[in-house]
């Protein structure tokens, strides 16, 4: 390995951390069978990278650098251990209290199951296994295998960091205490835990395509980790129309990707992209899952969604989209789950199938009807701006737009709501 300058070390330890946090925490779960543990070895990993990359320069293969002493420090955890053990048995003490399940030799529990077809998902049903509270198991999830901090995750749900960093360590502890198997389920247990896997992978996915903080607008890695473990799911679930409407829904946005984002970094609205530039084979593919969902069922949460985004998909241009259907599926979606942020985004396209002064009608009330969830969700200003701009009411939505640029925790979406409060000021 070769030095580096120290701020781009520490760079470079976040982003191998999101690219091999889950496969590191998965694998080091099959070693120890608990994954609360394996998540500790994998941050004391994490913690050594931070203090010697800087001066030594970033590995060759850093998810094997980092694999190599997380295991070294389970090794002399056992080490310990059994030390302790030997000593309580010398000075003629019960070491039955001492709790001694672990193998004299602690490279014996190394390598327990030598061919593992995806440790990834096996971690992924582990941590959503039902002894936990739901919340708790896409949480737990989220931190384990898609490496998301806890204050990105305490975001996601709107909630304190306190309070998700607390969650978190019960639902860590609650799964040691159960004894809960590092495995995945069959038959109706699979059925029973599909639902909170699935909310998994779409939560991850979402941070991939739109991350909720840092300098960069998207994490296209995460994005691909959740389709990948999404097409897996629906493998295992032929028969199950939601895991088949979220293939389609992740396919379709990721489809987008490489337009979304402008050369210096910038984000590039819906409305604004360059259709060219949409991978059209991904949304065929895409687009087949999603015809399999609806014949299985098109009232799925996930295959609403998806057949949402189907029609920007199919249309040629942004004035070609067919809105008054898309409004129409979000008020579906929205007698389903009773959701405001999903009646936050039906006020948008109400607006394109209506006009902005109906869609800021729908924004104004979810404000009047003041939902806790929506108090710091900086979408809700950004899009009340958005319309306002549109009416002509520049200087209130310059005022929105400001207020939304101080709610947001990622650079370039500040950057882009600033520019706009700006450009009320300007006109």
């Amino acid at each position: 390995m070769s030095p580096a300058d120290p701020a781009a070390a520490v760079r470079r330890v976040e982003a191998v951390w999101r690219i091999e946090a889950a496969r590191l925490i998965a694998g080091l779960a099959r070693t120890v069978r608990d994954v609360g543990l394996a998540e500790d070895l994998a941050q004391d990993a994490l913690v050594a990278a931070l203090e010697q990359w800087p001066e030594s320069g970033v590995p060759d293969n850093p998810g094997a650098w980092l694999t190599a002493v997380a295991r070294r420090r389970w090794v002399d955890g056992v080490r310990r251990q059994v030390t302790y053990e030997r000593k309580l048995e010398e000075i003629g003490r019960d070491a039955s209290a001492a709790n001694p399940t672990l193998s004299e030799d602690p490279m014996s529990d190394i390598e327990i199951e030598p061919h593992v077809s995806d440790d990834v998902l096996r971690l992924m049903f582990t941590a959503c296994h039902p002894v936990l509270p739901a919340e708790a198991r896409v949480a737990l999830t989220l931190r384990m295998v898609g490496g998301l901090t806890t204050e990105e995750i305490a975001r996601a749900f709107l909630v304190t960091t306190p309070t998700m960093a607390a969650r978190i360590t019960r639902a860590k502890k609650t799964l040691a205490d159960a004894g809960v198997p590092f495995e995945v389920p069959i038959g109706d247990e699979l059925v029973g835990r599909l639902a909170a896997v699935l909310e998994v992978v779409y939560l991850m996915f979402n941070e991939g395509y739109t991350a909720s903080s840092g300098a960069t607008w998207t994490r296209p890695v995460l994005c691909e980790e959740a389709m990948r473990l999404g097409r897996m799911l629906a493998a295992l679930s032929p028969g199950a129309a939601e895991t088949h409407g979220l293939v389609a829904l992740m396919e379709i946005q990721a489809s987008r990707l490489r337009a979304r984002v402008a050369r210096d970094g910038s984000p590039i609205t819906l409305l604004d992209q360059d259709r060219s530039r949409w991978d059209h084979t991904l949304i065929a593919h895409a687009l087949a899952a999603l015809a399999r969902a609806e014949t299985l069922d098109p009232h799925g949460l996930y295959v609403l969604q998806a057949a949402i985004a189907a029609c920007h998909a199919r249309a040629g241009s942004a004035e070609a989209t067919d809105w008054v259907r898309i409004a129409s599926l979000y008020g579906e979606l929205v007698e389903a789950t009773e959701s405001p942020i999903v009646e936050l985004n039906r006020a948008v396209a109400v607006s394109m199938a209506d006009g902005p002064l109906a869609g800021l009608a729908v924004v104004d009330d979810l404000i009047a009807d003041d939902v806790p969830a929506l108090r710091n969700y900086h979408f809700v200003p950004a899009v009340r701006g958005d319309l306002l701009h549109k009416l002509g009411r520049l200087p209130e939505a310059r005022v929105e737009f400001e207020r939304a640029a101080g709610m947001t925790a990622n650079e370039q979406e500040r950057d882009l709501l600033l520019a706009r409060a700006a450009d009320c000021s300007l006109q």
